[in-house]
């Protein structure tokens, strides 16, 4: 399916691949792993033909179509969510408007028995025939299964791409791609924007799919779930296991050691015969021997030990400054966005020490509690702080918010103070960013080398309360691991926002699970949490069955008088245009209130006591929300 040979890849003197070969099978599901900056993504862009290699080449099949995902893409801000992913079904929807044209040519015609209007009925024919082997307009209930298998709820399908988040963005792309079912599926961490539900679904949904699969991505769980093979790439070669990623580290691990062990074996020999032909060298009645023990020395295939990338990162964080006994205290808490309700009722208690995870569908809240807590945005409710709390915040989106035309000393500098900025490039080394690596601009970092420099900003100052959202994104395996460690070795508290189970497994002790506008705490780690999440969904499955059964057996209503067709397409038309109003709205107010904010602080500063300027923009920002807000009730009113 995909034939990779002697490939090789050369940035300035510096060999990243060198002359690696291997195929991937039709079907084959294999995972492409290694360190941060190894080349992975790289290969995948060789393979979708986005980047051409020095030498070597990369061959697929004429007759196959490729699906890539990659990691940073630009969006289209012009369609609808479902309109962008009906971009998968293209090719139908063009036959099918070829159906149409024909169809109308045809119907205008009178020259019954002339050859230009058989052909013109042969050729529709054969349109008709091609749209019903690809399953015809059939499309519309696979493309929302897959949208709402990626976190879409219905209502969303006809809001604006453009409305949405980058990390929504990349769903809708992966939604599109996974619906062209393409016969080659290149994945550059397709997790990195998924909450676990999401995961999940994605996990069956790749399971059940025809397509060849390389798929890069640095959640453990995820590849054992969706791979059976594993290539690493390494220092510019590649190491080829057919198992699933667990396996392989075992397998990797067991054939270096036997490397090694003969190796050393070798060695052995080697120096044995070498001090029998120096110690006889020169004894005539020795000489056949030594002659002989020469020609085996030159015949010996030497066993050379493969070169292991033994850059490690060393991540500690500062000790924890004394903290009270509960860094924060939460009683129903409830936070809007305009009218919109993210969660209320919130109650729960994070004691000193506590390593807690925040867990649910993006958009449930687990960030915008995070804002709260960092007093980033207004709540209703009590939320305190304990005494002497210190927090640390390693933000979803932090590696992005990085100058990419500043260097990677430069970034560091600039925000270090004091003298811990004698100790930049002892900082920098730690992370692995020694020698010449200090001067690589951030713009030419991949994505695991930005997510390391912008967490050693983090680790500038102590804290006693770290707050990470999403902090193994574009991680490695070995990175992942070390942050792990520092986090449990960390004697403060944590709250760590992730969607990634192997990460949190051993890690944390709570897991607040964030869903329905409401946040339920869990006790125990977050594979206790998942087989109860499984219970409960069987139990609820129970319950809905029973309840469809008892449904299916009352007594029917009567049934309400019928709308003609176009009373019920008028209706469906107004429907439409009222949750386009809708939407409209809650976007106004959202943005608003953002500026309302904005002027709230600038009119706290000192230089603008009694400011009329931006008193009377103040005043005339909040008529103009206070309306907006009416506008929207107005709306909803007629919408129930």
């Amino acid at each position: 399916m995909v034939s990779i040979e002697n490939l090789t890849v050369e940035f300035g003197g510096f060999t990243l691949l060198d002359h690696i070969s291997f195929i991937v099978n039709k079907k084959e599901r294999v995972a492409l792993v290694g360190k941060n900056g190894a080349g992975k993504s790289t290969l995948l862009k060789i393979i979708a033909r986005l980047q051409q290699p020095s030498s070597g080449q990369v061959t697929v099949p004429k007759d196959s179509t490729v699906g890539y995902l990659p990691q940073q893409m630009e969006h289209n801000n012009t369609r609808t969510v479902r309109e962008e992913a009906e971009q998968a079904f293209a090719h139908i929807i063009e036959i099918q408007q070829r159906i149409n044209r024909i169809g109308e040519e045809i119907s205008l015609r009178t020259d019954y028995e002339s050859t230009s209007y058989h052909r013109k009925v042969e050729e529709l024919t054969i349109a008709s025939e091609e749209l019903a082997m690809l399953g015809g307009m059939n499309y519309h209930a696979l493309l929302e299964k897959t949208l709402t298998g990626l976190g879409f709820s219905r209502s969303d399908f006809d809001r604006a791409t453009g409305e949405f988040s980058g990390g929504w963005r990349m769903r809708i792309e992966l939604a599109k791609i996974l619906l062209l079912n393409p016969d080659v599926l290149l994945l550059d961490e397709p997790t990195n924007h998924l909450d676990i539900e999401s995961i999940q679904w994605l996990e069956n949904f790749l399971a059940t799919s025809g397509s060849a699969l390389l798929l890069v991505s640095h959640d453990k769980a995820f590849l054992d779930s969706v791979t059976s093979r594993t290539v690493e790439i390494s220092l510019g070669h590649i190491y080829d296991y057919r198992v699933p990623y667990s396996q392989y580290t075992a397998l990797r691990e067991e054939a270096r050691e036997q490397q090694m062990r003969a190796y050393k074996n070798q060695q052995k020999q080697i120096q044995d015969t070498e001090k029998f032909i120096e110690r006889f060298r020169y004894k005539s009645s020795k000489a056949i021997q030594v002659q002989s023990r020469i020609k085996q020395l030159s015949k010996l295939k030497r066993i050379e030990i493969d070169d292991e990338d033994n850059a490690l990162l060393n991540l500690r964080f500062p000790p924890a400054p004394n903290s009270g006994n509960y860094p924060v205290i939460i009683e129903k808490l409830a936070k809007y966005y305009g009218d919109y309700l993210v969660f209320e009722n919130t109650t729960f208690t994070v004691n000193r020490g506590d390593k807690i995870a925040f867990v649910g569908k993006n958009g449930a809240g687990k960030s915008t509690l995070v804002k709260c807590i960092m007093g980033e945005t207004d709540y209703s409710g009590v939320l305190t702080l304990g005494h002497n709390v210190k927090i640390g915040y390693f933000a979803q989106n932090q590696a992005q918010l990085l100058n990419e035309n500043l260097s990677v000393f430069d970034t560091v500098d600039y925000v270090a103070q004091g003298d811990i900025r004698t100790k930049i490039r002892d900082i920098l080394g730690a992370f692995m960013f020694g020698g010449e690596a200090t001067e690589k601009k951030v713009k030419v970092l991949s994505g695991g080398e930005r997510s390391r420099l912008a967490m050693i900003r983090l680790l500038l100052e102590p804290a006693n309360l770290q707050i990470l959202d999403e902090p193994t994104n574009h991680l490695d395996m070995h990175s992942k691991n070390v942050l792990k460690q520092a986090i449990k070795k960390f004697d403060g508290t944590v709250v760590v926002v992730s969607h990634d189970r192997d990460f949190l497994d051993g890690l944390v002790n709570k897991v607040y699970e964030f869903g329905n506008k409401q946040v339920k705490e869990h006790l125990g780690g977050i594979y206790d949490f998942l087989q109860k999440k499984r219970m409960e969904n069987l139990q609820e499955l129970e319950i809905n069955t029973k309840q469809s059964n008892i449904q299916s057996h009352a007594p029917k209503p009567e049934t309400a008088v019928k709308l003609s067709y176009e009373e019920q397409k008028e209706q469906n038309r107004r429907k439409k245009r009222l949750k386009k109003q809708l939407s409209d709205s809650e976007n106004q107010i959202t943005q608003l209130e953002q500026q309302v904010s904005a002027t709230e602080m600038q009119l706290t500063l000192p230089e603008n006591n009694f400011n009329p300027e931006l008193l009377k923009q103040y005043n005339e920002l909040k008529n103009r929300l206070s309306k907006e807000i009416h506008k929207w009730e107005k709306l909803y009113a007629e919408d129930i």
